[in-house]
């Protein structure tokens, strides 16, 4: 336990030494009243280095949504099935993980660097290391049953330790500080990067892809020169990718390298502000219990829900549109700089994107961008070998992608924000909200992959084979732009029954946001207050401190007593059945135990919280309503 103390007592020590945004460590020490005014917010220096640590997770997916399935069924040359059986079983995984790490994650105490910092920083390296395992093709490989459970325990592997990185990496937006436009501003800047960074990871990629098609198009002649095999015939078989194995593995090494700089520059470059939650303790519930209340939440159920199907769409339209463009379009070769315009449109309509939804509302910008994909993938489906009016639909799509980037995402704190005013007695659920914000849309890729490689399978998907069947061809089609308008189209109804408005609605949940963070300071200042008092206790007579603490304490009581009764959202707390802290609860006993009230309180039985432990508790309801703001 010792040694778990000196690495956190280090870990702060460098944080202090390096740290780049001293500034927001001067504002928490002065009680953060410039991250709540309208005039300061988060430092510029604190988002940039907040947005960099999104850019491991974007890019390590970028690579393997867009490679992984390549590199399995004609690299390692895996049968279809179990190709699907593993992406399936991976990404099942993956999703499962997400809210139970986020359960871990918000049940787990602060420590010198803060709550979730440690967290990305300390699974960052198994991360790295699972990671590399899955691009590397071990001498069993020959062996299917050996090569599956090889590549099937390296993602399951890799996928829990990136839950345990990016869930609270995500998390952080709620404990940097600053107003809701300076949260969407920081989710705006992650949102940029990691767009950036699946850029990056495209052009990795696209190099390692040009190496395959190179190796392929060359196995591919020699069968026509020697007309010892029909062109049905897997080339891979004749000619292993070798270069293609050694691209892989190189991609991997230089992605595993940025996810150790990325990591150390978010633990190093950014301040994890403390929330109420770590300076009170709430009702402790189950997992179980927590999900019922987090789904039970009607704008989250619809937020969920769009960003579910929407995922979907994207995830499946997009995944299957490099064998799209390698077997039907005729356009493998061009393939990295159809991605590269994807990207460079996402990342160039992500600020466009941002000042539209502070004119126009989050709800209509994201009705403005999403359709915008339908008529590219049409044009995807209808149309082959016409590489400039490919080119033209990528910007589309790439306008589209950058709306469900963003939008879901800058949506999500407000719907945390909503649930802690009608839920004040629920305390740190931040982390479960992103996790299983990202266990639906990992949900979604899952299915995605699991459909599209099922579907191959059935339709007589052969790896490495030149001239794919006209049953492939069908339904690759099908999986690029039938099915995925439909998903998109169940989305944006969900999306158009969210409740959240922009304007009055959403002021109004601000405003009691605001007084229940007051009210949260001013139980803390009761804490404080109550322990100088204890202190004091041990240096003075008795008599003397019995009636001075009498004195002080009544007053705060008054005081406080009398902001309750005033205060519009007072009806919320009587129903929040929340347990003091310790000392608290100690220190009322023991004054309880010196001295009988000498009037009984006028406050009706029916305002009382519901558990009472002394006739004291009457004139107490401040220190038992205590509540949680991140």
């Amino acid at each position: 336990m010792t040694s778990v103390k000196a690495l956190q007592e280090k870990f702060k020590s460098w944080k202090e030494t390096f740290s780049c945004c001293p500034a927001a460590e001067q504002d928490e020490a002065a009680g953060k009243d410039k991250y709540r005014s309208a005039g300061g917010g988060i430092p510029l220096c604190m988002k940039l280095c907040y947005a960099v640590g999104g850019i491991p997770y974007q890019a390590t997916n970028m690579a393997m949504a867009f490679s992984f399935q390549i590199f399995l069924l004609d690299v390692v040359q895996m049968e279809a099935f179990f190709v699907s059986l593993i992406l399936f079983v991976s990404r099942a995984w993956d999703a499962l993980t997400d809210p139970l790490v986020g359960y871990v994650v918000s049940r787990s105490r602060r420590c010198p660097v803060g709550k979730l910092l440690h967290w990305s920083l300390l699974s960052m390296p198994v991360g790295v290391l699972s990671y590399a395992l899955l691009w590397f093709i071990p001498h069993t490989a020959a062996n299917s049953s050996a090569s599956v459970g090889w590549y099937l325990t390296a993602s399951c592997l890799f996928e829990t330790f990136m839950s345990c990185y990016h869930v609270p990496y995500t998390s952080l937006n709620m404990f940097l500080g600053g107003s809701e436009r300076d949260r969407d501003s920081a989710t705006a800047f992650r949102m940029s990067a990691e767009v950036l960074a699946m850029l990056l990871a495209a052009v990795i990629q696209g190099q390692v892809l040009r190496v395959y098609n190179a190796e392929r198009e060359d196995s591919c002649l020699d069968l026509d020169e020697n007309h010892e095999l029909p062109r049905t015939t897997p080339a891979s078989h004749i000619a292993p990718l070798h270069h293609t194995r050694e691209a892989f593995m190189m991609s991997a090494l230089v992605l595993g390298a940025l996810f150790f700089l990325c990591c150390m520059v978010l633990f190093l470059g950014v301040k994890e502000q403390s929330g109420c939650s770590d300076r009170q303790e709430g009702n402790r519930r189950s997992y179980l219990q927590d999900l019922k209340k987090l789904f039970g939440h009607v704008s989250y159920q619809r937020l969920v829900l769009g960003f579910l199907f929407s995922s979907l769409a994207f995830q499946m339209s997009l995944g299957n549109f490099g064998l799209f463009c390698i077997h039907v379009a005729g356009l493998g070769a061009q393939f990295q700089y159809l991605m590269l315009t994807i990207l460079i449109a996402a990342c160039v309509s992500v600020p466009v994107w941002q000042m539209t939804l502070v004119r126009l509302g989050k709800k209509n910008t994201l009705f403005i961008g999403l359709p915008l994909l339908i008529p590219a993938l049409i044009v995807f489906a209808s149309v082959t070998e016409n590489f400039p009016v490919y080119m033209v639909m990528c910007i589309l799509a790439g306008a589209s992608v950058a709306t469900l980037f963003l939008l879901p995402w800058s949506m999500l704190p407000d719907v945390v924000d909503e649930f802690t005013v009608q839920n004040p007695c629920c305390v740190g659920l931040e982390p479960l909200f992103f996790s299983c914000s990202y266990f639906c849309n990992k949900l979604g890729g899952g299915l995605s992959a699991a459909i599209s490689t099922m579907t191959l399978h059935l339709t007589g998907y052969k790896t490495g084979v030149c001239n794919p069947s006209e049953g492939v061809v069908t339904a690759l089609r099908l999986l690029l732009a039938p099915i995925p308008i439909v998903l998109l189209l169940l989305g944006l109804v969900f999306f158009y029954f969210y409740l959240i408005k922009e304007k009055t609605p959403h002021r109004q949940i601000q405003q009691d946001l605001e007084e229940i963070r007051s009210r949260a300071e001013m139980v803390q200042g009761q804490e404080k207050d109550t322990k100088l008092q204890q202190s004091s206790q041990q240096h003075r007579p008795k008599t003397s401190s019995f009636h001075s603490n009498t004195n002080t304490e009544s007053s705060v009581k008054k005081k406080s007593y009398s902001q309750q009764r005033h205060s519009p959202s007072s009806s919320v707390w009587k129903q929040c059945n929340i347990t003091t802290s310790p000392h608290i609860r100690s220190s009322t006993r023991t004054e309880s135990s010196l001295k009988r009230p000498t009037s009984k309180s006028n406050l009706p039985t029916s305002q009382t919280c519901t558990h009472q432990s002394s006739p004291r508790d009457y004139e107490m309801p401040s220190e038992r309503a205590k509540v949680t703001w991140v």
